[in-house]
């Protein structure tokens, strides 16, 4: 058994203990926070624009240098991937990576299947890249979860376009086998707002003769058509009607990435000021495109004290410093067009809702059934373990507020956002909460636990 334990003086005790058990799963024990969190946060790199820096300048022509590279687990896997295929990558550190590009039709097929670990972003973009390679075959798996995760989303428009892919439970899930081939270019129509789809279209489009355009019904992050015109590609934005074409063939160039901290990281952070009392927290260096700055726009609703700084732009992104402290929360409605710019945060901003006056209803989030787990379900059964108020929504969630919850034993379901939202929660629940399978944090955030014990002992 490994412990790692932080506590303060009696008046103001915090004590956070990861306890790791015989087959390595980790447990994380918290007890409640009984005055404010306090500090100056760093958070890690942007995991949307790490994942996409890898891989556009693993296609590119030329040496691309990526600053603030994220290193969870989900980003180390899409670099693994396209290691395997021949790109040359330095070791991966915050501080530089270096990717020497092979071209967009330089990768190799594998002597080995490519394994995409828990990383939905690497197996979804890295199909429309590999659908392209004329002549290559490529077999692409991930773990459990990923495994059960739907693929077709992303295999339905890619076939429309020529490509030949065959999966398991009629072409839904992994493992998947792709035959690359010649493309032709379309106008998709895409059914849902996802980053993911419209990323797996365009890089698929990059190298098809022609423009490939993706409209969607609301607009999803725009990252990536960001980074394609930062490495020299024929972009074409219409934001009224929420499209996005790209024009090939076009061979990228290789270019400096500055990646910015990742607000969905800067979400827990968010919530721990606005719900503990007395917090005062400053987030540094945070992203705010505004196709991710959901959370901020609902935490505002809800009435946090939330004061944005220091704007300005790194790399093509909006960058800012975020300070939040602890206030009155009230209950609200979110739907519609606000919840792609938040999906990743709904399980945090669900722990916000059970210290809101009243009650919070979040809709036309049914895309949270098929993330790393169930996100509605497992966030409304393990609150509700926590005395909390959780009705589970076909689409969402409705949360009536309560004034503190209790300690417990919670499951992360392997999910790494439940495990960390999971972790905000405890700091207002009376006594003890033990969260199981915790290490999953290292998925998107391997400092978490660190980070929550600097701002408890400031």
């Amino acid at each position: 058994m490994v412990e790692y334990e932080g506590c303060r003086e009696k008046q103001r005790i915090i004590v956070i203990k990861e306890i790791k058990d015989s087959a390595n799963s980790t447990s994380l024990v918290i007890r409640k926070s009984a005055e404010g969190l306090k500090g100056k946060i760093n958070i890690p790199g942007d995991k949307s624009i790490s994942h996409r820096a890898l891989m556009l300048g693993s296609i590119a022509e030329g040496e691309t240098i990526i600053r603030g590279l994220l290193l969870g687990e989900d980003p180390r896997s899409t670099a693994k991937c396209f290691a395997a295929m021949g790109v040359r990558i330095s070791e991966l550190n915050s501080n530089q990576v270096t990717v020497r590009g092979v071209g967009d039709s330089g990768l190799q097929e594998p002597t080995d299947v490519l394994d995409a670990g828990n990383s939905g972003t690497t197996m979804r973009l890295m199909l429309g890249i590999l659908a392209a390679q004329q002549d290559k075959f490529f077999c692409v798996t991930g773990d459990e979860s990923l495994r059960s995760r739907p693929m077709s989303r992303v295999i339905k428009p890619l076939r429309e376009m020529g490509a030949i892919i065959y999966g398991r439970k009629g072409n839904e899930n992994a493992p998947l086998a792709v035959v690359g081939q010649r493309l032709k270019p379309i106008h998709y129509h895409s059914p849902i707002a996802s980053a993911q789809v419209k990323s797996c279209i365009l890089l698929a489009g990059l190298m098809t003769e022609g423009k490939t355009t993706v409209t969607e019904p609301f607009l999803s992050r725009d990252h990536t058509e960001r980074m394609l015109q930062a490495f020299g590609a024929r972009v074409e934005i219409d934001a009224e009607t929420h499209s996005v074409t790209v024009e090939g063939p076009t061979q990228l160039r290789g270019t400096t990435v500055i990646v910015p901290g990742d607000i969905s990281s800067a979400a827990f952070w968010l919530v721990a000021g606005a719900i503990v009392p007395s917090s005062d927290i400053t987030i540094t260096n945070v992203g705010i495109n505004p196709t991710r700055t959901g959370i901020l726009e609902a935490l505002e609703k809800m009435g946090a004290d939330i004061t944005i700084m220091n704007q300005r732009e790194m790399a093509g992104e909006p960058v800012a410093d975020l300070r939040v402290r602890c206030s009155s929360l009230q209950g609200c409605t979110l739907s519609g067009e606000i919840i792609p710019r938040l999906i990743d945060e709904i399980p945090i901003l669900a722990v916000a809702a059970c210290f809101a006056k009243g009650t919070t209803v979040i809709r036309d989030a049914a895309e949270l059934r098929v993330k790393e787990s169930d996100r509605l379900a497992v966030m409304a059964s393990q609150l509700g373990k926590m005395g909390a108020k959780v009705t589970e929504l076909p689409d969402g969630l409705e949360i009536q507020g309560v004034d503190s919850l209790l300690g417990a034993q919670v499951d992360s379901y392997n999910d790494h956002r439940i495990a960390m939202s999971l972790a905000i929660a405890a700091l207002r629940a009376k006594g003890e909460t033990v969260i199981h399978r915790a290490e999953a944090v290292s998925i998107s955030y391997p400092d978490f636990v660190e980070t929550l014990t600097h701002i408890a002992l400031f």
